[in-house]
């Protein structure tokens, strides 16, 4: 018999963050119902922060994710829990600083540690409140070493990215129903440091429908908590390298209020070189720019 039966203790293992998400998830509805006030803003147009490929927007805030899957190694399938966490700090309203890292667990061979933590740079170029437009440059720095030899490479990755928005808040009336659809998308290069490594091209986008931007900018059905909240969305992350593309299709919803949100998704491999199972992400995000904006929400420089 296999030994991920929902009793055994590797599936305890994986769904335990699942579990914690769910209840933190009650905790939240318990607060009743709140217009979001996120940092990605333009016009009406609220974009959250997803949870595969980046948002355009620039804030102070911290994002938390667990994320299960199955990969093809090199002994075949390898299972790999992944706990991530990454800290935005605002330096100006439009320039922001990030941290990040992640704990890898994995079988097959069996392995667990940090990977190499991260350091980046996000500036917000262009806001068009009228057409729900944004747009911004960033650059992110994966160092080499700094994470554990069993799990992390002895390569940098220095990856340059541009991000962009689109809200449809724009169209005519006879296509109102339309007006909660966004779109979001990233691309930009991976250029390793290590000799032979190979560089990649990465990009992605996503696909939402915000329920909040239909109750208060269209028209407001009657939607109850938790769905008034709710922004159901596709994002798909893709990556190119030698050759060849790799990827998954992430359906699933992000639940967001003003002071944070909760998201889980998906994750749906694009062939078979992208894994060999379906996996899953979840989230928790916090807005310290809504939560404090005085202390530590607060841009070091206005």
């Amino acid at each position: 018999m296999s030994d991920q039966s929902p009793s055994s203790p590797m599936a305890r293992d994986v769904l335990a963050p699942v579990r914690a998400l769910t209840r933190l998830i009650g905790c939240a509805l318990l607060l009743g119902p709140c217009a979001a006030h996120a940092h990605a803003i333009a016009g009406d147009r609220v974009f959250p922060s997803t949870l595969s490929v980046d948002d355009p927007g620039v804030g102070d805030e911290a994002n938390l994710e667990f994320g299960h899957q199955r990969v093809p190694g090199d002994a075949g399938d390898q299972s790999i829990n992944t706990f991530s966490f990454e800290y935005d700090k605002l330096i100006t309203p439009r320039l922001a600083f990030s941290v990040d890292g992640s704990y890898v667990m994995q079988n097959n061979p069996s392995a667990r540690g940090f990977d190499n933590f991260g350091v980046g740079l996000k500036y917000l170029l262009y806001v068009n409140d009228a057409h729900e437009f944004m747009t911004s440059v960033g650059v992110n720095a994966e160092l080499g070493g700094t994470g554990s030899r069993a799990i992390a490479a002895n390569f940098s990755t220095i990856s340059p990215t541009v991000f962009a928005g689109k809200g449809m808040g724009d169209l005519p009336d006879s296509l109102a129903w339309l007006r909660p659809i966004a779109i979001t998308g990233e691309a930009g290069p991976s250029f390793t440091t290590g000799g032979g490594q190979p560089n990649a091209f990465d990009y992605g986008f996503t696909f939402q429908y915000s329920l909040p931007y239909l109750q208060q900018h269209v028209h407001d059905v009657g939607l109850p908590q938790p769905f008034s909240n709710l922004i159901p969305l596709v994002e798909v992350p893709l990556s190119r390298s030698q050759g060849q593309t790799t990827g998954t299709v992430n359906p699933g919803f992000i639940w967001m209020n003003r002071y944070g949100q909760l998201g889980i998704e998906a994750q749906i491999p694009i062939n078979r070189a992208s894994g060999s199972h379906v996996g899953i992400l979840a989230q928790v995000h916090i807005f310290f720019d809504d939560i404090a904006p005085r202390t530590i929400g607060k841009p070091l420089f206005q």
